[in-house]
C-alpha cells in the first residue's frame, strides 16, 4: 500500500513540474506590446558607420587574355658599345686548286751602255770629241766615227766624263740634240796635271743623240790623253720607259 502511494506521489510531482514549465513558456509577454512587464522607449538613431575591414587575401590569377595588336615601331636606339672579339673559329678546309693561268710573256732585260776613252791630243773645238779607245760598246749604240751616242731604247740614262787637263784651260759641254745640257770648266795650273769631270741623268727618246765637245775657242782646249793619262766618256741605261715592249 505504501509503495503504491509513493509511486503515485512521485508521478503527480513530475506532472506538476512539467505543466509549470509549459505554462512558463506559453505566458512570456511580447516586449513590443503595451502589455509587457516593462515600459517601452522611442526608437534610437542609427549608429555610425563602422571602420573599414582589412583587405582580403589576393584572389587567384585569372585566365590569360587574348594577344593584343602590334604597337607602332619605336625610334632607333643609340648604337651600343663594340663587344669583345669572339674566339677564333676553327681552321677551314683547303680550297680547290685554281685554274691554270695563261702563259705570260718572257722577261726581257734591256741593255744599252758604253765606255770609251780618248786617243789623240787636243781635239778640235765646237765639234763632238771622238773617243776612239773602246772599253765597252757591246750594243754598238756609241759610234766612234762620230763621237755620238745614239738612243735606241727610250728611257732614263746616266752619263759621265772624266778628263785630264794639261797645257791649257778646259771648258767642255755635254750636248743632247744640238743643245748644251751641262758645262764643266777647269783652269790649268802651270807644271801640273789636273782633272775635270761631270755627270748627269737624262731622259732620252728613240733617235736622240748625246755627245761631248770642247766649248768655245782653242784657248779652252786642254783635254789631254797619253799612255798613262786617260780622258773618258761613258753612259748607260738605268731603266726603260714603261711602254717599251
Amino acid at each position: 500500500m505504501r509503495g503504491s502511494a509513493g509511486f503515485l506521489l512521485c508521478s503527480l510531482l513530475l506532472m506538476a513540474l512539467h505543466c509549470t514549465e509549459v505554462a512558463a513558456q506559453d505566458v512570456q509577454p511580447d516586449p513590443k506590446t503595451p502589455c509587457a512587464n516593462w515600459m517601452g522607449g522611442a526608437p534610437g538613431y542609427p549608429g555610425h558607420n563602422g571602420l573599414p575591414g582589412r583587405d582580403g587575401k589576393d584572389g587567384k590569377d585569372g585566365l590569360k587574355g587574348e594577344k593584343g595588336e602590334q604597337g607602332m615601331q619605336g625610334p632607333k636606339g643609340d648604337q651600343g658599345e663594340i663587344g669583345a672579339p669572339g674566339r677564333e673559329g676553327p681552321r677551314g678546309f683547303p680550297g680547290y686548286p685554281g685554274q691554270k693561268g695563261e702563259k705570260g710573256e718572257g722577261a726581257f732585260v734591256y741593255r744599252s751602255a758604253f765606255s770609251v776613252g780618248l786617243k789623240e791630243r787636243a781635239p778640235h773645238p765646237n765639234v763632238p770629241i771622238r773617243f776612239s779607245k773602246i772599253f765597252y760598246n757591246e750594243q754598238s749604240h756609241y759610234d766612234a766615227s762620230t763621237g755620238k751616242f745614239l738612243c735606241s731604247i727610250p728611257g732614263t740614262y746616266y752619263f759621265a766624263y772624266h778628263l785630264t787637263v794639261y797645257l791649257t784651260d778646259v771648258k767642255v759641254s755635254l750636248y743632247k740634240k744640238d743643245k748644251a745640257v751641262i758645262f764643266t770648266y777647269d783652269q790649268f795650273q802651270t807644271n801640273n796635271v789636273d782633272q775635270a769631270s761631270g755627270s748627269v741623268l737624262l731622259h732620252l727618246s728613240s733617235g736622240d743623240e748625246v755627245w761631248l765637245q770642247v766649248y768655245g775657242e782653242g784657248d779652252n782646249n786642254g783635254v789631254y790623253a797619253d799612255n798613262i793619262n786617260d780622258s773618258t766618256f761613258m753612259g748607260f741605261l738605268l731603266y726603260p720607259d714603261p711602254d717599251v715592249h
